[in-house]
């Protein structure tokens, strides 16, 4: 292994839990006015299973489709510029981005100690690195975390709609963050916390998938494709306490 690609949210930062409200909150201000205005009962927006199999790792867009198919809802797709107000596909992200933004805003950005740990010693034994997200405030959140410096290579969710790069489950965005690391994909691994992210790491034949467990998914990153799983990433520092 010669290079070290991390997802950003749940593997380097704890954004994970703050994009898991932020959608909590959208989806659920959503469907409440669904219900009322469609007399259907409201069957909100699950932070476990519901944020894990159809929002987590996913681009913004493609979270939203995918959650709202699970209920049987269509909306328009609308573009990129709809408004947050618009009940499109789109309208539905920007809101979320609202969402999280302002949640960032009023707490900050919080590193792995684990993690900090890692990219510390990964570029001191001259390991490449690079950061693969589907988030579109990628580079907002490294440099408010304050580890912008320790990645040479950002393949975020702008970078993806640039380039026309498939998000994940598909392995465009660690292909291209590996190729501009100059290593093939077997001499790379890839850390993750997301269903969609070890998948598409497989689907890649990276070197090695390690599986990020902070919400106890263990069995799952196992079965889409996981080598191993660890709960920090100070597990696989030489020396640390197992």
């Amino acid at each position: 292994m010669t290079a070290c690609l991390f997802d950003l949210d749940g593997v380097l930062t704890q954004t994970a839990k703050v994009h898991n409200a932020a959608w909590e909150e959208t989806f659920n201000n959503f469907l409440r006015a669904r219900a009322d205005e469609t007399g259907q009962p409201f069957q909100p927006f699950d932070p476990g299973a519901d944020y894990s199999r159809y929002v987590d790792g996913r681009p913004r867009a493609d979270g939203v489709r995918s959650f709202l198919a699970s209920r049987g809802v269509e909306l328009p797709e609308g573009s990129a510029d709809d408004p947050p107000e618009a009940d499109t596909v789109y309208g539905i992200g920007t809101r979320k981005n609202e969402v999280l933004l302002r949640r960032i805003a009023e707490d900050g950005v919080q590193v792995y100690d684990g993690s900090l740990a890692y990219l510390h010693a990964a570029r001191w034994v001259g390991l490449h690195r690079a950061v693969v997200s589907a988030s579109a405030n990628c580079r907002d959140v490294l440099i408010a975390a304050g580890i912008e410096e320790l990645v040479e290579v950002r393949v975020d969710g702008v970078i993806a709609r640039e380039k026309g790069l498939r998000g994940k489950p598909e392995p465009d965005t660690f292909l291209a963050a590996a190729a501009q690391l100059g290593v093939e994909p077997g001499n790379a691994a890839v850390f993750e916390d997301a269903l969609a992210g070890v998948t598409a790491a497989r689907a890649g034949e990276f070197g090695c998938v390690i599986g990020v467990d902070r919400v106890g998914i263990g069995d799952e990153l196992l079965a889409n494709g996981a080598d191993i799983v660890v709960s920090d990433l100070g597990e696989l520092l030489v020396g640390a306490e197992r």
